[in-house]
């Protein structure tokens, strides 16, 4: 089940980068942002009503609902969105598939869980994995002033996801479900968009084109209905700092997609980043080797 869940959200959150792309247009970030979330929440009331399950969430957990809702459902994509404008695509995927070690880092802070040296080492074969699939894109760009500007944003967006973790892990302690907690979650981080969107003056109009309207709901349902409650049941089984290890993966599929839609050209730094990238997975994956019982004397004499 594990292996499913993490597979499916692989494979939803790295065809989402090419869907997103086609959001871009006549409707400013938050609408588009707010509008998804919106269509997202409905479905998933709806999926509650016809499965039975309980709507109604504790007054204890209300508080992590409305921080999971700004950090996960509303601060962390206006973190990437306007990142973006400030520099490459590729190195805001580089700087957000650092989560796992933030997870792995926070989850030791915040809720005092042990670090697993073998999660930290695959994490960071990752990372270097990531980094020479998108060196192409970073080499030119580290002089631009605006540089700084764009990796604290990215920077940000990475610490709202994971923060959106840990409370996601703490809720399930608690024996709460990702159904209902992404739920009202998605519905609170809906509402502060659309109050802020308008009180920054934005339209809610978009073009009603077949490319933004199929977009978007792919991005409402498989991304965020179905992705999100993936992700999130795969952080109470395995914790947040194997789970988020799917970050390193997903651009992976992100750059196979965009091979085909946009002529993404594969070098040998870039297959060398993919081995590394999946060699980093199998490792943090690999359950801790058992310790090995220490010889008495009298047993070292013996051999």
């Amino acid at each position: 089940m594990n292996t499913f869940l993490y597979l499916l959200t692989v494979l939803i959150w790295g065809t989402t980068w090419i869907a997103i792309k086609f959001q871009l247009g006549e409707a400013a970030a938050p609408v588009s942002i707010a509008i998804r979330f919106w269509l997202a929440t409905a479905v998933m009331f709806a999926i509650m009503l016809l499965l039975r399950k309980p709507l109604k969430p504790p007054r204890a957990a209300w508080r992590y609902l409305a921080a999971q809702g700004l950090a996960l459902f509303c601060l962390n994509f206006i973190c990437f969105y306007y990142a973006s404008q400030w520099m490459p695509s590729g190195l805001v995927a580089v700087v957000f598939s650092t989560a796992p070690i933030w997870n792995a880092i926070n989850g030791r802070i915040f809720l005092k869980r042990t670090i697993r040296p073998q999660v930290l080492a695959g994490a960071l074969m990752g990372l270097a994995g990531i980094g020479m699939l998108f060196l192409p894109q970073m080499r030119g760009h580290w002089g631009d002033s605006s540089m700084l500007l764009g990796l604290g944003l990215a920077l940000a967006g990475t610490l709202c996801f994971s923060a959106g973790n840990l409370l996601s892990s703490r809720m399930q302690a608690l024996g709460l479900s990702p159904w209902m907690t992404n739920t009202w979650a998605m519905l609170i981080g809906s509402c502060v968009l659309t109050v802020g969107a308008l009180a920054c003056g934005m339209s809610f109009s978009f073009e009603p084109s077949a490319r933004y309207i199929g977009s978007l709901l792919y991005l409402a349902i498989p991304g965020s209905v179905i992705g999100f409650t993936a992700y999130l049941l795969l952080v109470g089984r395995i914790g947040p700092d194997r789970a988020a290890y799917s970050t390193v993966l997903f651009p992976v599929v992100a750059l196979t997609v965009s091979t085909f839609f946009e002529g993404y050209q594969w070098t040998a730094p870039a297959f060398a980043g993919l081995v590394l990238v999946l060699g980093g997975n199998l490792l943090a994956f690999l359950k801790a080797l058992p310790r090995l019982p220490a010889l008495s004397p009298r047993q070292c004499e013996d051999n």
